[in-house]
Protein backbone atom coordinates (compact mmCIF):
# COMPACT_ATOMS: atom_id res chain seq x y z
CA UNK A 1 0.00 0.00 0.00
CA UNK A 2 2.40 2.45 1.23
CA UNK A 3 4.76 1.37 -2.05
CA UNK A 4 1.97 2.14 -3.97
CA UNK A 5 1.03 5.43 -3.00
CA UNK A 6 4.94 6.41 -3.03
CA UNK A 7 5.03 5.30 -6.63
CA UNK A 8 1.88 7.15 -7.37
CA UNK A 9 3.15 10.10 -6.10
CA UNK A 10 6.59 10.39 -8.09
CA UNK A 11 4.40 9.52 -11.29
CA UNK A 12 2.60 12.72 -10.71
CA UNK A 13 5.46 14.99 -9.64
CA UNK A 14 7.67 13.38 -12.44
CA UNK A 15 6.31 15.83 -14.81
CA UNK A 16 5.98 18.84 -11.98
CA UNK A 17 9.45 21.61 -11.76
CA UNK A 18 11.13 21.70 -9.21
CA UNK A 19 9.65 24.82 -8.09
CA UNK A 20 6.09 23.48 -8.57
CA UNK A 21 6.01 20.42 -5.35
CA UNK A 22 3.31 21.67 -3.15
CA UNK A 23 3.62 21.06 0.80
CA UNK A 24 1.18 17.82 0.30
CA UNK A 25 3.69 16.47 -2.11
CA UNK A 26 6.38 17.12 0.41
CA UNK A 27 4.16 15.30 3.20
CA UNK A 28 3.15 12.08 1.09
CA UNK A 29 6.86 11.63 -0.48
CA UNK A 30 7.98 11.48 3.36
CA UNK A 31 5.26 9.63 4.91
CA UNK A 32 5.02 7.07 2.13
CA UNK A 33 8.38 6.82 1.44
CA UNK A 34 9.32 5.85 5.82
CA UNK A 35 6.53 3.32 5.60
CA UNK A 36 7.73 2.01 2.67
CA UNK A 37 11.31 1.58 4.26
CA UNK A 38 9.19 0.29 7.53
CA UNK A 39 8.14 -2.43 5.73
CA UNK A 40 11.36 -3.79 4.18
CA UNK A 41 10.81 -2.23 0.15
CA UNK A 42 14.26 -1.35 0.74
CA UNK A 43 15.23 -2.17 -2.75
CA UNK A 44 12.54 -0.61 -4.48
CA UNK A 45 12.81 2.35 -2.74
CA UNK A 46 16.61 2.17 -4.25
CA UNK A 47 15.62 1.86 -8.06
CA UNK A 48 12.93 5.08 -7.42
CA UNK A 49 15.59 7.13 -5.80
CA UNK A 50 18.17 6.16 -8.49
CA UNK A 51 16.21 6.80 -11.48
CA UNK A 52 17.49 9.98 -13.58
CA UNK A 53 13.65 10.55 -14.03
CA UNK A 54 13.24 10.94 -10.56
CA UNK A 55 16.04 13.62 -10.21
CA UNK A 56 14.48 16.63 -9.17
CA UNK A 57 12.10 15.09 -6.72
CA UNK A 58 14.86 13.26 -4.83
CA UNK A 59 16.84 16.82 -5.14
CA UNK A 60 14.04 18.54 -2.78
CA UNK A 61 12.43 16.23 -1.32
CA UNK A 62 15.04 12.95 -0.55
CA UNK A 63 16.24 14.80 2.73
CA UNK A 64 13.06 13.82 4.16
CA UNK A 65 14.13 9.95 4.61
CA UNK A 66 17.29 10.79 6.85
CA UNK A 67 15.44 9.77 9.65
CA UNK A 68 14.15 6.05 8.60
CA UNK A 69 17.38 5.37 6.93
CA UNK A 70 19.49 5.89 9.94
CA UNK A 71 17.21 4.28 12.07
CA UNK A 72 17.16 1.28 9.91
CA UNK A 73 21.25 1.47 9.53
CA UNK A 74 21.80 1.28 13.04
CA UNK A 75 19.78 -1.96 13.42
CA UNK A 76 22.16 -4.04 10.26
CA UNK A 77 19.71 -6.59 9.54
CA UNK A 78 21.30 -8.13 6.54
CA UNK A 79 18.28 -8.17 4.04
CA UNK A 80 18.01 -4.22 4.04
CA UNK A 81 21.67 -2.94 5.28
CA UNK A 82 23.23 -2.10 1.62
CA UNK A 83 20.01 -1.20 -0.01
CA UNK A 84 19.92 1.53 2.66
CA UNK A 85 23.63 2.43 2.67
CA UNK A 86 23.06 2.93 -0.95
CA UNK A 87 19.79 5.18 -0.53
CA UNK A 88 21.96 7.20 2.24
CA UNK A 89 24.38 7.62 -0.39
CA UNK A 90 22.75 8.84 -3.08
CA UNK A 91 20.75 11.13 -0.89
CA UNK A 92 23.98 12.86 -0.07
CA UNK A 93 24.94 13.17 -3.42
CA UNK A 94 21.68 14.98 -4.64
CA UNK A 95 19.97 16.59 -2.01
CA UNK A 96 21.20 20.32 -0.95
CA UNK A 97 24.14 20.56 1.55
CA UNK A 98 21.88 23.23 3.57
CA UNK A 99 18.63 20.90 3.73
CA UNK A 100 21.39 17.71 4.54
CA UNK A 101 22.90 19.59 7.49
CA UNK A 102 19.16 19.67 8.95
CA UNK A 103 18.21 16.24 8.32
CA UNK A 104 21.51 15.20 9.78
CA UNK A 105 21.93 17.35 12.78
CA UNK A 106 17.94 16.54 13.77
CA UNK A 107 19.21 12.74 13.30
CA UNK A 108 22.13 13.50 16.15
CA UNK A 109 19.53 15.39 18.44
CA UNK A 110 16.75 12.93 18.32
CA UNK A 111 18.77 9.54 18.69
CA UNK A 112 17.46 7.13 21.39
CA UNK A 113 19.84 7.41 24.79
CA UNK A 114 20.90 3.84 24.20
CA UNK A 115 22.14 4.56 20.12
CA UNK A 116 23.83 8.06 21.11
CA UNK A 117 27.39 7.12 19.83
CA UNK A 118 25.82 4.55 17.02
CA UNK A 119 24.62 7.85 15.51
CA UNK A 120 27.57 10.06 15.95
CA UNK A 121 29.75 7.63 14.94
CA UNK A 122 27.69 6.75 11.87
CA UNK A 123 26.39 10.22 10.78
CA UNK A 124 29.83 12.41 11.09
CA UNK A 125 32.02 11.54 7.99
CA UNK A 126 28.44 12.45 6.59
CA UNK A 127 28.17 15.81 8.01
CA UNK A 128 32.09 16.61 8.14
CA UNK A 129 31.37 16.37 3.74
CA UNK A 130 28.22 17.86 3.68
CA UNK A 131 30.49 21.22 6.01
CA UNK A 132 32.98 20.91 3.58
CA UNK A 133 30.96 22.25 0.32
CA UNK A 134 29.45 25.13 1.95
CA UNK A 135 32.43 27.01 1.60
CA UNK A 136 33.45 30.27 3.41
CA UNK A 137 30.38 30.45 5.24
CA UNK A 138 30.38 27.21 6.82
CA UNK A 139 31.68 28.89 10.06
CA UNK A 140 28.41 28.43 12.12
CA UNK A 141 27.20 25.89 10.88
CA UNK A 142 30.83 23.67 12.12
CA UNK A 143 29.63 25.35 15.42
CA UNK A 144 26.20 24.22 15.71
CA UNK A 145 26.95 20.87 14.36
CA UNK A 146 29.95 20.18 17.01
CA UNK A 147 27.49 22.12 19.80
CA UNK A 148 24.89 19.61 19.04
CA UNK A 149 27.55 16.39 18.91
CA UNK A 150 29.00 17.58 21.96
CA UNK A 151 25.72 18.09 23.93
CA UNK A 152 24.44 14.71 22.95
CA UNK A 153 28.16 12.97 23.86
CA UNK A 154 27.01 14.87 27.39
CA UNK A 155 24.42 11.96 27.81
CA UNK A 156 27.25 9.49 28.04
CA UNK A 157 28.33 7.78 30.94
CA UNK A 158 32.31 8.95 31.34
CA UNK A 159 34.45 5.84 32.19
CA UNK A 160 36.34 6.44 35.79
CA UNK A 161 38.78 3.15 35.64
CA UNK A 162 41.23 2.07 32.93
CA UNK A 163 38.86 -1.25 32.85
CA UNK A 164 36.28 1.03 31.54
CA UNK A 165 37.85 2.97 29.13
CA UNK A 166 39.23 0.14 27.56
CA UNK A 167 35.60 -1.59 27.50
CA UNK A 168 34.31 1.43 26.06
CA UNK A 169 30.92 0.03 27.03
CA UNK A 170 28.57 3.34 25.79
CA UNK A 171 30.54 4.19 23.38
CA UNK A 172 32.20 7.84 24.74
CA UNK A 173 36.05 7.01 23.61
CA UNK A 174 35.09 5.77 19.77
CA UNK A 175 33.30 9.20 19.40
CA UNK A 176 35.76 11.64 20.76
CA UNK A 177 38.43 9.35 18.73
CA UNK A 178 36.23 9.93 15.81
CA UNK A 179 35.15 13.83 16.41
CA UNK A 180 39.02 14.92 16.23
CA UNK A 181 38.97 13.62 12.87
CA UNK A 182 35.86 15.16 11.93
CA UNK A 183 37.33 18.82 13.09
CA UNK A 184 41.07 18.32 11.38
CA UNK A 185 40.07 19.85 7.99
CA UNK A 186 38.58 22.66 9.48
CA UNK A 187 41.49 23.00 12.24
CA UNK A 188 43.58 22.61 9.16
CA UNK A 189 41.82 25.30 7.27
CA UNK A 190 42.08 27.85 9.92
CA UNK A 191 45.85 27.46 10.78
CA UNK A 192 46.63 27.82 6.80
CA UNK A 193 44.36 31.48 6.86
CA UNK A 194 46.46 32.23 9.76
CA UNK A 195 49.72 32.45 7.80
CA UNK A 196 48.02 35.33 5.42
CA UNK A 197 49.23 38.93 6.18
CA UNK A 198 45.45 40.33 5.48
CA UNK A 199 44.27 37.73 8.24
CA UNK A 200 41.25 39.15 10.57
CA UNK A 201 38.63 38.07 12.33
CA UNK A 202 38.03 34.29 11.69
CA UNK A 203 34.59 32.79 12.71
CA UNK A 204 35.71 29.61 12.31
CA UNK A 205 38.74 29.55 14.69
CA UNK A 206 35.66 31.55 17.19
CA UNK A 207 33.30 28.54 16.39
CA UNK A 208 36.31 25.47 17.20
CA UNK A 209 37.67 27.61 20.22
CA UNK A 210 34.49 27.10 21.51
CA UNK A 211 34.41 23.51 20.43
CA UNK A 212 37.67 22.98 22.19
CA UNK A 213 36.74 24.83 25.52
CA UNK A 214 32.79 22.95 25.86
CA UNK A 215 35.88 19.52 25.44
CA UNK A 216 37.91 20.57 28.24
CA UNK A 217 34.62 20.94 30.21
CA UNK A 218 33.15 17.97 29.31
CA UNK A 219 34.28 15.24 29.07
CA UNK A 220 37.56 15.90 30.27
CA UNK A 221 36.68 17.67 33.32
CA UNK A 222 35.16 14.38 34.42
CA UNK A 223 37.27 12.00 32.80
CA UNK A 224 39.79 9.75 35.31
CA UNK A 225 43.17 9.95 33.09
CA UNK A 226 45.45 7.81 33.11
CA UNK A 227 48.44 8.41 34.45
CA UNK A 228 50.88 5.98 32.74
CA UNK A 229 52.99 8.21 30.71
CA UNK A 230 55.03 5.72 28.82
CA UNK A 231 51.52 4.43 26.98
CA UNK A 232 49.39 7.65 26.69
CA UNK A 233 48.31 6.52 23.22
CA UNK A 234 46.84 3.01 25.51
CA UNK A 235 43.85 5.52 26.76
CA UNK A 236 41.81 6.94 24.51
CA UNK A 237 40.87 9.79 26.28
CA UNK A 238 44.18 11.00 27.24
CA UNK A 239 44.66 10.85 23.64
CA UNK A 240 41.92 13.50 23.18
CA UNK A 241 42.84 15.73 25.91
CA UNK A 242 46.39 16.32 23.78
CA UNK A 243 45.13 16.50 20.67
CA UNK A 244 42.62 19.05 21.95
CA UNK A 245 45.44 21.58 24.14
CA UNK A 246 47.15 20.74 20.18
CA UNK A 247 44.15 22.12 18.50
CA UNK A 248 43.95 25.12 20.66
CA UNK A 249 48.11 25.99 19.71
CA UNK A 250 46.92 25.48 15.93
CA UNK A 251 44.81 28.09 16.80
CA UNK A 252 47.01 30.11 17.71
CA UNK A 253 45.73 30.29 21.38
CA UNK A 254 48.76 30.34 23.67
CA UNK A 255 48.61 28.00 26.69
CA UNK A 256 50.16 30.57 29.18
CA UNK A 257 47.93 33.08 27.87
CA UNK A 258 44.86 30.96 28.26
CA UNK A 259 45.74 30.66 31.99
CA UNK A 260 46.68 34.33 33.03
CA UNK A 261 43.13 35.08 31.06
CA UNK A 262 41.32 35.91 34.10
CA UNK A 263 44.06 36.98 36.39
CA UNK A 264 45.46 39.70 33.95
CA UNK A 265 41.87 40.65 32.48
CA UNK A 266 40.60 43.85 33.82
CA UNK A 267 36.95 43.74 34.90
CA UNK A 268 36.13 47.85 33.11
CA UNK A 269 37.01 45.77 29.97
CA UNK A 270 33.94 45.86 27.84
CA UNK A 271 32.03 42.89 26.95
CA UNK A 272 33.94 40.53 30.14
CA UNK A 273 31.06 38.86 30.60
CA UNK A 274 31.26 37.37 26.85
CA UNK A 275 35.00 36.61 27.45
CA UNK A 276 34.09 34.36 30.36
CA UNK A 277 31.42 32.33 28.57
CA UNK A 278 34.20 32.09 25.58
CA UNK A 279 36.86 31.23 28.03
CA UNK A 280 35.09 29.26 30.92
CA UNK A 281 37.25 29.33 34.10
CA UNK A 282 36.26 25.16 34.28
CA UNK A 283 37.70 24.48 31.19
CA UNK A 284 40.81 26.81 32.08
CA UNK A 285 41.05 24.79 35.26
CA UNK A 286 41.04 21.32 33.28
CA UNK A 287 43.67 22.89 30.93
CA UNK A 288 45.20 23.75 34.07
CA UNK A 289 45.32 20.04 35.45
CA UNK A 290 46.52 18.67 31.88
CA UNK A 291 49.38 21.09 32.09
CA UNK A 292 50.52 21.08 35.38
CA UNK A 293 49.10 17.32 36.65
CA UNK A 294 49.01 14.94 33.46
CA UNK A 295 51.66 16.76 32.15
CA UNK A 296 50.30 17.36 28.48
CA UNK A 297 51.75 20.05 26.44
CA UNK A 298 53.96 21.30 29.37
CA UNK A 299 56.94 22.06 27.15
CA UNK A 300 54.88 24.88 25.51
CA UNK A 301 54.72 26.17 29.11
CA UNK A 302 57.45 28.30 29.78
CA UNK A 303 60.25 27.32 32.46
CA UNK A 304 60.85 30.35 33.41
CA UNK A 305 57.82 31.45 35.20
CA UNK A 306 58.64 30.63 38.87
CA UNK A 307 56.12 28.28 41.11
CA UNK A 308 54.74 30.99 43.43
CA UNK A 309 53.71 32.70 40.32
CA UNK A 310 52.30 29.60 38.70
CA UNK A 311 50.67 28.59 42.30
CA UNK A 312 48.84 32.48 41.73
CA UNK A 313 48.14 31.66 38.24
CA UNK A 314 46.54 28.14 39.40
CA UNK A 315 44.81 29.38 42.28
CA UNK A 316 41.51 30.67 40.68
CA UNK A 317 40.95 27.37 39.05
CA UNK A 318 41.78 25.40 42.46
CA UNK A 319 39.24 27.19 43.65
CA UNK A 320 36.85 26.71 40.58
CA UNK A 321 37.13 23.05 41.31
CA UNK A 322 36.79 22.80 45.12
CA UNK A 323 33.71 24.90 45.10
CA UNK A 324 32.13 21.68 43.40
CA UNK A 325 30.66 18.50 44.97
CA UNK A 326 31.66 16.16 42.21
CA UNK A 327 34.40 13.64 42.84
CA UNK A 328 35.91 14.17 39.38
CA UNK A 329 36.15 17.79 39.73
CA UNK A 330 36.97 17.88 43.80
CA UNK A 331 40.10 15.26 43.15
CA UNK A 332 41.17 17.47 39.85
CA UNK A 333 41.24 20.38 42.04
CA UNK A 334 43.38 18.98 45.02
CA UNK A 335 45.75 17.14 42.76
CA UNK A 336 46.72 20.79 40.93
CA UNK A 337 46.69 22.32 44.41
CA UNK A 338 48.96 19.74 45.66
CA UNK A 339 51.29 19.49 42.07
CA UNK A 340 51.09 23.87 42.16
CA UNK A 341 52.20 23.00 46.12
CA UNK A 342 55.22 20.91 45.74
CA UNK A 343 57.31 23.05 43.57
CA UNK A 344 57.58 25.50 46.06
CA UNK A 345 59.62 25.73 48.90
CA UNK A 346 58.62 25.15 52.85
CA UNK A 347 58.16 28.45 54.87
CA UNK A 348 58.69 30.55 51.28
CA UNK A 349 55.00 31.85 50.55
CA UNK A 350 54.52 35.22 52.22
CA UNK A 351 51.77 36.96 54.42
CA UNK A 352 51.12 39.37 51.28
CA UNK A 353 49.62 35.79 49.55
CA UNK A 354 46.79 36.16 52.03
CA UNK A 355 45.25 39.70 50.93
CA UNK A 356 44.66 37.77 47.81
CA UNK A 357 41.20 36.41 47.74
CA UNK A 358 41.66 32.40 46.58
CA UNK A 359 44.36 31.73 49.24
CA UNK A 360 41.73 32.05 51.92
CA UNK A 361 38.88 30.81 49.73
CA UNK A 362 40.62 27.31 48.47
CA UNK A 363 41.95 26.53 52.23
CA UNK A 364 38.36 27.38 53.13
CA UNK A 365 37.18 24.79 50.30
CA UNK A 366 39.54 22.55 51.52
CA UNK A 367 38.06 22.71 55.04
CA UNK A 368 34.61 21.73 53.47
CA UNK A 369 35.90 18.37 51.75
CA UNK A 370 37.61 17.60 55.15
CA UNK A 371 34.41 17.79 57.15
CA UNK A 372 31.49 17.57 54.70
CA UNK A 373 32.77 15.22 51.65
CA UNK A 374 30.73 11.54 51.59
CA UNK A 375 33.93 10.17 50.55
CA UNK A 376 36.78 8.83 52.69
CA UNK A 377 39.44 8.95 50.10
CA UNK A 378 38.69 12.70 49.46
CA UNK A 379 38.31 13.98 52.67
CA UNK A 380 42.05 11.76 53.93
CA UNK A 381 43.34 13.84 50.82
CA UNK A 382 41.94 16.69 51.50
CA UNK A 383 43.84 17.02 54.83
CA UNK A 384 46.99 15.85 53.43
CA UNK A 385 47.11 18.85 50.81
CA UNK A 386 45.95 21.02 53.48
CA UNK A 387 48.35 20.76 56.08
CA UNK A 388 50.74 21.19 53.36
CA UNK A 389 49.62 24.15 52.24
CA UNK A 390 50.18 25.32 55.56
CA UNK A 391 54.15 24.15 56.19
CA UNK A 392 54.51 26.41 52.52
CA UNK A 393 53.72 29.83 54.31
CA UNK A 394 56.59 31.41 56.15
CA UNK A 395 56.00 32.52 59.85
CA UNK A 396 54.34 35.63 59.78
CA UNK A 397 51.63 34.22 56.94
CA UNK A 398 51.33 30.84 59.48
CA UNK A 399 50.09 32.64 62.29
CA UNK A 400 47.91 35.10 60.59
CA UNK A 401 46.10 31.95 58.63
CA UNK A 402 45.58 30.17 61.73
CA UNK A 403 44.08 32.91 63.63
CA UNK A 404 41.99 33.20 60.40
CA UNK A 405 40.67 29.69 60.65
CA UNK A 406 40.03 29.53 63.91
CA UNK A 407 37.35 32.50 63.87
CA UNK A 408 35.71 30.94 60.86
CA UNK A 409 35.87 27.33 60.88
CA UNK A 410 33.31 26.40 63.27
CA UNK A 411 34.38 23.09 63.59
CA UNK A 412 35.93 21.33 66.48
CA UNK A 413 37.62 18.96 64.44
CA UNK A 414 39.62 21.47 62.05
CA UNK A 415 39.81 23.53 64.84
CA UNK A 416 41.76 20.97 67.32
CA UNK A 417 43.56 20.14 64.28
CA UNK A 418 45.09 23.90 63.89
CA UNK A 419 46.13 24.12 67.87
CA UNK A 420 48.31 21.26 66.94
CA UNK A 421 49.84 23.24 64.38
CA UNK A 422 50.02 26.12 66.18
CA UNK A 423 51.36 23.36 69.44
CA UNK A 424 54.41 22.26 66.82
CA UNK A 425 55.22 26.18 66.11
CA UNK A 426 55.55 27.00 68.99
CA UNK A 427 57.79 24.08 69.80
CA UNK A 428 59.86 25.16 66.74
CA UNK A 429 59.85 28.69 68.10
CA UNK A 430 61.26 27.68 71.37
CA UNK A 431 63.86 25.71 70.12
CA UNK A 432 67.83 27.27 70.14
CA UNK A 433 68.34 30.09 67.20
CA UNK A 434 64.26 29.82 66.09
CA UNK A 435 63.23 32.39 67.87
CA UNK A 436 60.33 34.47 66.26
CA UNK A 437 57.48 37.42 67.23
CA UNK A 438 55.04 35.41 65.94
CA UNK A 439 54.60 32.26 67.84
CA UNK A 440 55.97 33.76 70.90
CA UNK A 441 55.63 36.89 73.02
CA UNK A 442 52.16 39.45 72.90
CA UNK A 443 51.87 37.93 69.63
CA UNK A 444 51.34 34.75 70.58
CA UNK A 445 49.18 35.41 73.76
CA UNK A 446 46.94 36.96 71.38
CA UNK A 447 46.39 33.76 69.86
CA UNK A 448 46.29 32.23 73.08
CA UNK A 449 43.73 33.46 73.97
CA UNK A 450 41.55 32.64 70.84
CA UNK A 451 42.63 28.73 71.59
CA UNK A 452 41.78 29.14 75.25
CA UNK A 453 37.92 29.86 75.17
CA UNK A 454 34.72 28.41 75.50
CA UNK A 455 32.48 29.26 72.73
CA UNK A 456 29.99 29.32 75.10
CA UNK A 457 31.27 29.56 78.65
CA UNK A 458 30.19 26.66 80.99
CA UNK A 459 27.07 25.67 79.27
CA UNK A 460 29.64 24.70 76.19
CA UNK A 461 29.22 21.38 74.52
CA UNK A 462 31.74 19.68 76.32
CA UNK A 463 31.46 16.55 73.76
CA UNK A 464 30.86 18.05 70.39
CA UNK A 465 33.64 20.44 71.46
CA UNK A 466 35.66 17.74 72.28
CA UNK A 467 38.96 17.96 69.61
CA UNK A 468 39.35 21.61 70.44
CA UNK A 469 39.26 20.92 74.37
CA UNK A 470 41.69 18.05 74.37
CA UNK A 471 43.93 20.10 72.23
CA UNK A 472 43.70 23.53 73.58
CA UNK A 473 44.68 21.61 76.95
CA UNK A 474 47.30 19.64 75.48
CA UNK A 475 48.71 22.91 74.24
CA UNK A 476 48.80 24.68 77.99
CA UNK A 477 50.01 21.74 79.48
CA UNK A 478 53.08 21.73 76.32
CA UNK A 479 53.59 25.40 77.10
CA UNK A 480 54.07 25.44 81.29
CA UNK A 481 56.09 22.12 80.84
CA UNK A 482 58.37 23.38 77.86
CA UNK A 483 58.69 27.21 78.63
CA UNK A 484 59.97 28.03 82.28
CA UNK A 485 58.74 30.92 84.17
CA UNK A 486 62.24 32.13 84.31
CA UNK A 487 62.61 32.26 80.53
CA UNK A 488 58.31 32.93 79.90
CA UNK A 489 59.13 33.20 76.33
CA UNK A 490 55.84 32.88 75.11
CA UNK A 491 54.04 34.81 78.14
CA UNK A 492 52.11 32.40 79.28
CA UNK A 493 52.98 32.86 82.66
CA UNK A 494 51.99 36.51 82.60
CA UNK A 495 48.60 35.51 81.09
CA UNK A 496 47.96 32.35 83.37
CA UNK A 497 46.01 33.92 86.31
CA UNK A 498 43.61 35.25 83.28
CA UNK A 499 43.66 31.78 81.60
CA UNK A 500 42.81 30.37 85.39
CA UNK A 501 39.99 32.62 85.49
CA UNK A 502 38.94 32.83 81.82
CA UNK A 503 38.90 28.93 80.71
CA UNK A 504 40.24 26.56 83.37
CA UNK A 505 37.25 27.51 86.06
CA UNK A 506 34.74 27.91 83.20
CA UNK A 507 36.07 24.38 82.04
CA UNK A 508 35.18 22.91 85.43
CA UNK A 509 31.70 23.92 86.18
CA UNK A 510 31.18 22.89 82.41
CA UNK A 511 32.44 19.44 83.29
CA UNK A 512 30.59 19.12 86.54
CA UNK A 513 27.29 20.46 85.04
CA UNK A 514 28.06 17.94 82.47
CA UNK A 515 28.74 14.93 84.15
CA UNK A 516 26.09 15.67 86.59
CA UNK A 517 23.32 15.31 84.18
CA UNK A 518 24.88 12.10 81.92
CA UNK A 519 24.83 10.62 85.18
CA UNK A 520 21.60 11.74 85.93
CA UNK A 521 20.76 10.12 82.18
CA UNK A 522 22.01 7.57 83.06
CA UNK A 523 20.61 6.41 86.39
CA UNK A 524 17.27 6.94 85.01
CA UNK A 525 18.09 4.72 81.40
CA UNK A 526 19.02 1.93 83.92
CA UNK A 527 15.70 2.45 85.85
CA UNK A 528 13.68 2.57 82.97
CA UNK A 529 15.16 -0.87 81.58
CA UNK A 530 14.46 -2.57 85.19
CA UNK A 531 11.15 -1.50 84.85
CA UNK A 532 10.24 -2.33 81.64
CA UNK A 533 12.18 -5.39 81.54
CA UNK A 534 12.28 -5.59 77.41
CA UNK A 535 15.44 -5.43 75.53
CA UNK A 536 12.91 -4.62 72.97
CA UNK A 537 12.27 -1.11 74.15
CA UNK A 538 13.55 1.86 72.31
CA UNK A 539 14.53 5.13 72.60
CA UNK A 540 14.80 8.08 70.98
CA UNK A 541 17.59 10.34 70.66
CA UNK A 542 18.42 14.23 68.75
CA UNK A 543 21.74 15.67 67.76
CA UNK A 544 22.21 18.69 65.67
CA UNK A 545 18.43 18.87 65.45
CA UNK A 546 18.18 15.59 63.65
CA UNK A 547 16.31 12.32 65.00
CA UNK A 548 18.79 9.05 65.23
CA UNK A 549 17.17 5.76 64.45
CA UNK A 550 15.73 4.67 67.76
CA UNK A 551 18.44 3.22 70.29
CA UNK A 552 18.10 0.38 72.49
CA UNK A 553 18.50 1.24 76.01
CA UNK A 554 21.67 -0.88 76.16
CA UNK A 555 22.90 0.89 73.08
CA UNK A 556 22.13 4.28 75.01
CA UNK A 557 23.51 3.05 78.26
CA UNK A 558 27.11 2.39 76.16
CA UNK A 559 26.85 6.19 74.96
CA UNK A 560 26.22 7.49 77.80
CA UNK A 561 29.33 5.71 79.58
CA UNK A 562 31.23 6.72 76.85
CA UNK A 563 30.68 10.23 77.34
CA UNK A 564 31.33 9.68 81.22
CA UNK A 565 34.33 8.37 80.05
CA UNK A 566 35.25 11.23 77.80
CA UNK A 567 34.51 14.08 80.72
CA UNK A 568 37.32 11.49 83.05
CA UNK A 569 39.35 12.16 79.97
CA UNK A 570 39.12 15.75 80.30
CA UNK A 571 39.95 15.81 84.07
CA UNK A 572 42.26 14.20 84.09
CA UNK A 573 44.62 16.29 81.60
CA UNK A 574 43.23 19.00 83.62
CA UNK A 575 44.22 18.18 87.00
CA UNK A 576 47.91 17.39 85.40
CA UNK A 577 47.71 21.03 84.43
CA UNK A 578 46.73 22.47 87.74
CA UNK A 579 49.52 19.80 89.09
CA UNK A 580 52.20 21.81 87.29
CA UNK A 581 50.84 25.10 87.96
CA UNK A 582 50.54 24.51 91.46
CA UNK A 583 54.48 22.96 91.21
CA UNK A 584 55.88 25.77 89.64
CA UNK A 585 54.64 28.91 91.47
CA UNK A 586 55.24 27.24 95.01
CA UNK A 587 57.87 29.48 96.89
Amino acid sequence: MALEQLNDMIKRCQVVPGDGFKPEDYDQFQNAGRASLEQGHTAQVLDIIKDDKNKEIVRCMGWNLLGPLVQLILKKEEGSLQHCLAIFSNIMDVCSPKELLVGLLEQVEDADADKIAETVLLLLQPLQTVLRTLGKKKASSVGMSLSTILNQLSQLPVPYTQEQEEDDTYGLCQCCTALLGFVGPFVEEVKQDQLSPDCGENELRTELLKFCMKSLGEPLLQAQLSTDLDSPDSSPLRHFATEILAILSNLGESLPGLLLHHLLKKKEEPGFLEEDAKYPRESLACLAYLLFVQHIAIERFPAVFSPVFVLHCNMQYIDVLLSRTEESRLSKGMELYEKSLVRTENNSLPVDLLDLKFFLTVPQNLVKVMTLCPIQHLRTKALAVFQLSIDKFDTEAKYKFFRCLLRTSHHAGVEGYIIKNIKNQIDYALQPGNSNVWFSGAQMLTLLRCILTLPEGPETDLLQNLDRIMESLNLLRFLLIRDKECDNQTGVWTELYKIEENYLKPLHTGLNMSRAHYEAELKSTKENKKLKGSAESKCTVTVGNETLPNMTPEMQLQVLHSALFTFDLIESVLARIEEIIEVKVKP
